[in-house]
């Protein structure tokens, strides 16, 4: 019988431990924080120079350590501010896909207190321009695929003052400077220029990736960002604990293979920083191959990979999978998007020594806001897990009023991990952010123990004959069918019932499409008014955005679902 959970935060919060738990005044409110978390993102980098000696990055055939990665970072950090003219609160842009100058450009930013503004690398130059123009970024650190396009847009945007490029050399642009020549400089004598960094100062801008109208900026603070890597330790310890376990700090150097991408904040925020934190090596890959990945977890003896559902499953589903060592991985994350119920089996018969991991966070939260793991996640596989004692829950119905257990409502957040607001767009920070409880916009509710579970978003969720469904539960009774690789669920106008159930589905490779044997499968676990009543087959992966979303319109614009 597992401990109660609560009863863990009582023993495990008391003063004079390492996840005790104190009040800060916040933008004038009183705040339960980790005493214990680092108290900026320097102090992170500085760290990080007790694992000197061990790999930091491996990309290809390129590796790099703790110490040499520590020297690239004080060195770009003396750039920006001698070269440069970058001051405290400065924005500084980063848009280009994860190579080992990402992390580089991360931390020198965040360390001398400017706030970096990591952008969608698959933004179109238009739209790169406005998030650029929206935050004042002054440089933007770029790819040459990105830098080829702002080259032309530069001139509109007026407080972009400078445009660096990296792994370009052979490709000069005009008045575009190169990341190589910045380096050149190196000078292992050098340390951090001194800058006072409050918990409470702005650390970066993510722009969300909004289905109406443009991004917003979300402002994270530097106490956002570490209150979350504390808060996953306290989780993974807490679980260890609730199961009878003594946690067991690792005597080796952990390996993870990051293929999220940097720009969102779980490959940054929760992937990147948390390796960091722990000395870990970290692996990048070029674009996200499930038979790539599996070479790579043998070759670097990796033990932990992970991100939105689809790719365990693709892993799970390749051939090489039997041919490969994989029996140094324990962890596998899913995050971004709903995993299908019966993931967690699937991993353990594939991975005996590992333990599933999912977990609900969003941008506003800094990556982090409940995690499941382990015998929980077994357990229930269908919940996103628990908070920490200093995330709070709360289930709300479309007036306010606080859901008791097990009803549906709109899931609200709260504590130190919450952005401050908006970038600029007050009208939106006081409408999402209320009394200090973030109103995520997503469906969900909580059972007795506490429980998180995500039922849809709001804006998802189909209307059929006056009957709501949510398309969460159908996308899982179709990814209960062994042959279903990924599903999205979307809404047929109907004129007379107003929406009917459609479902666009990737089968695993050489499965036979039976479109009726899948509706029967889904009639057996679910109410029959649920049941599609379109279910096409797509042959490539399901569009997703940068974060893993299933981008809704264009499932319908692939089914040919117009409007009455």
């Amino acid at each position: 019988m597992p401990i109660d959970f609560q009863q863990l935060d009582k023993t495990l919060t008391v003063p004079g431990s390492p996840f005790e738990i104190e009040e800060v005044e916040i933008r004038s409110t009183t705040t339960a924080v980790w005493k214990n978390a680092f108290p900026s993102l320097r102090a992170i980098v500085e760290h990080s120079r007790q694992f000197s000696e061990r790999d930091y990055l491996v990309y290809e055939d390129q590796r790099l350590s703790y110490e040499q990665h520590y020297q690239q970072v004080v060195t770009l950090a003396h750039a920006l501010i001698e070269q440069y003219g970058i001051k405290k609160g400065d924005r500084v842009a980063l848009a280009m896909r994860n190579y080992p100058e990402w992390p580089v450009i991360f931390w020198a930013t965040v360390s001398i207190g400017a706030v970096i503004v990591p952008l969608n690398a698959w933004w179109t130059g238009a739209e790169l321009e406005y998030a650029l123009e929206h935050a004042g970024a002054r440089l933007v650190f770029t790819d040459l695929q990105r830098a080829k396009a702002l080259a032309e847009t530069r001139r509109r945007i007026p407080t972009l003052e400078h445009i660096v490029k990296v792994r370009s050399e052979d490709s000069p642009l005009g008045n575009i400077d190169e990341f190589s020549a910045l380096m050149s400089a190196l000078n292992s004598g050098q340390s951090l220029p001194t800058i006072a960094i409050h918990p409470d100062d702005d650390a970066s801008i993510f722009y969300t990736s909004g289905t109406t109208g443009k991004p917003k900026g979300a402002v994270n603070t530097h106490r956002n960002i570490c209150t979350n890597q504390l808060s996953g330790v306290y989780l993974r310890v807490r679980t260890e604990y609730r199961y009878g376990r003594e946690p067991v700090q690792p005597t080796e150097q952990m390996g993870q293979l990051i293929s999220a991408p940097l720009f969102h904040v779980t490959g940054s925020l929760a992937m990147l920083c948390g390796s960091t934190i722990m000395g870990s090596k970290i692996v990048f890959m070029y674009q996200w191959d499930a038979d790539d990945a599996i070479r790579l977890i043998e070759k670097e003896k990796l033990n932990a990979f992970g991100g939105v559902p689809s790719m365990p499953l693709q892993v799970l589903e390749s051939p090489l999978l039997a041919d490969h060592d994989t029996s140094t991985i324990r962890t596998i994350l899913f995050g971004g998007a709903p995993p299908a119920p019966e993931l967690a089996a699937r991993v353990k018969a594939a991975f005996p020594n590992a333990s599933a991991s999912n977990g609900y966070g969003l941008t506003e939260t800094s990556a982090l806001s409940t995690v499941n793991v382990a015998e929980d996640y077994i357990a229930r596989p269908e919940s996103v897990g628990l908070a920490a004692p200093i995330c709070k829950i709360k289930i709300v119905t479309s007036e306010g009023a606080e859901c008791p257990a097990g009803e549906v409502g709109e899931i609200c957040v709260k504590g130190p991990q919450v952005i401050k607001g908006y970038w600029n767009n007050p009208e939106a920070t006081a409408k999402t952010i209320i009394d200090n409880w973030l109103h995520t916009g997503d469906l969900g509710y909580v059972d007795d123990e506490g429980f998180l579970y995500v039922v849809d978003r709001i804006k998802d969720m189909l209307l059929r004959g006056g009957e709501n469904i949510y398309c969460i539960e159908v996308e899982s009774a179709l990814f209960n069918h062994p042959d279903v690789i990924d599903a999205a669920v979307v809404g047929i106008p109907h004129h007379v019932l107003g929406e009917e159930v459609g479902a666009l589905i990737q089968l695993r490779p050489g499965a036979d499409f039976k479109p009726e044997d899948l509706q029967a499968h889904v009639a057996r676990q679910i109410a029959a008014f649920k049941v599609p009543v379109l279910i096409e087959q797509h042959h490539e992966p399901l569009p997703r955005n940068a974060n893993g979303k299933i981008m809704k319109p264009a499932v319908k614009a692939l089914m040919g679902i117009g409007t009455l």
